[in-house]
């Protein structure tokens, strides 16, 4: 998981302008600072402000020298060996040995600069990007439906029913799915909520919009994680890939196409949907449970420490990624990272909504009352069918998935 984050953040954050440069933005050659004295010339200053990066090493060090501080009897003294630049520049790099009377882990921090990139970052490209992905998978969602249609039950149907899934496994399903959306509504509001909602309903509306989002997103989250492992217990064992589910891809599961693949209880694209819920729905909630309790985990310089070691961003032809991170870099980081695992979770959700209300016929019933038209169960879950077939021929389970009165 670490190496995912790692993985994914490193490449996410390559595909914005915004990001902090890596070593490739670096010069490669020093440039000459023999006209400023050593100190930061004209290029430095114009690569700081395109938001490329500077290298400071050339200064960082230059925290002064007890040693070189004048004799106590000389004019100048009383004023040791740093000036106030030195000084600046020890907190600056965070060198500097800082008290502070708050004991937080982050109360020692007093100068980090990388708030402006994350701010960018997040009012820009993760606005614009999360925004296309999500009106995209829509507007893809609404052209399959228009070129392909409704998929219909195509036999005749039976009558009888067949149970699929438990009323604790739906109450699971429906906790998590609930739980999802709203977490879904108002991170979007916190997100996009400033560049909408106050110019269409004023600063005053949106602070009372704001204040709610953030209270039900931080309370709703409890229940979307403990709903995901419960999930997870119910159905890991019927989500486990198989031989079938390739043949069930090769054949489109017939969503693309004719005919019906044979499937278990869960076919290939099921599976699918629900290994990406349970990793990216256990990703977001580590990143969330990050910012619900600020500064208390560090998941970034760790995870980019050992990314560094095992070449990955060497794999992209980038350099290393940055490991010494403060409290607010592990936050801000944190943060990003929640909200492109969202905005993939959302777009994941969208498609699976549509194939179970408009996109199928007869898949609503499943999570909606637990049991299924027989005919339907066939021809998307053959498999699954004749095991519940056999299971009802054996005396002590003659009854278990069949409407009492059959």
């Amino acid at each position: 998981m670490r190496l995912l984050i790692a993985v994914l953040l490193f490449a996410t954050l390559h595909l914005v302008p915004m990001a902090p440069a890596m070593a490739q933005d670096i010069a490669t050659t020093p440039p000459d600072r023999s006209a400023t004295g050593g100190a930061q010339t004209l290029e430095d200053i114009m690569r700081r402000q395109k938001g490329l990066e500077v290298d400071n090493s050339f200064r960082a060090s230059q925290t002064g020298n007890p040693e070189n501080a004048a004799p106590v009897d000389s004019q100048l003294g009383t004023l040791g060996g740093a000036s106030d630049s030195d000084l600046w520049r020890e907190v600056r790099f965070d060198s500097a040995k800082m008290i502070t009377q708050a004991n937080g882990p982050a109360a020692d921090v007093l100068v980090q600069d990388g708030g402006m990139w994350w701010l960018e970052v997040r009012r820009g490209p993760l606005l614009v990007y999360g925004g296309y992905l999500l009106l995209g998978t829509i507007a893809l969602l609404a052209l399959f439906y228009l070129i392909r249609g409704r998929i219909r039950i195509t036999g005749e149907r039976t009558g009888r029913m067949i149970e699929r899934f438990t009323g604790i496994e739906r109450f699971a399903h429906w906790v998590l799915a609930t739980s999802f959306i709203l977490l879904a509504v108002t991170g979007l509001v916190s997100l996009f909520g400033r560049k909408f909602m106050i110019p269409a309903f004023g600063k005053d509306a949106f602070a009372t919009l704001a204040i709610g989002s953030k209270w039900i997103h931080n309370n709703i989250s409890w229940a979307f994680m403990l709903a995901l492992v419960v999930v997870f217990i119910f159905w890991v064992a019927h989500n486990i890939p198989k031989l079938v589910d390739l043949k069930w891809l090769a054949k489109g599961g017939g969503i693309v196409g004719h005919g019906h693949p044979p499937a278990e209880k869960f076919n290939a694209g099921q599976k699918m949907i629900f290994w990406a819920v349970i990793i990216l729905g256990t990703s977001v909630s580590v990143s969330g449970l990050s910012l619900i309790f600020p500064f208390e985990f560090h998941l970034f310089g760790h995870s980019f420490h050992l990314a560094n070691e095992w070449g990955v961003s060497g794999l992209f032809g980038f350099g290393p990624l940055p490991e010494n991170l403060t409290p607010q870099e592990e936050m801000q980081y944190a943060q990003l990272w929640h909200a492109i695992v969202g905005f993939v979770m959302m777009a994941i959700i969208l498609a699976h909504i549509y194939i179970g209300t408009i996109g199928m016929e007869g898949a609503f019933e499943a999570m909606g009352t637990g049991m299924v038209e027989e005919e339907w169960a066939r021809e998307h879950h053959s498999l699954w069918v004749e095991k519940v077939e056999a299971d009802a021929r054996s005396p002590s389970r003659a009854d278990a998935h069949r409407v009492p009165g059959e």
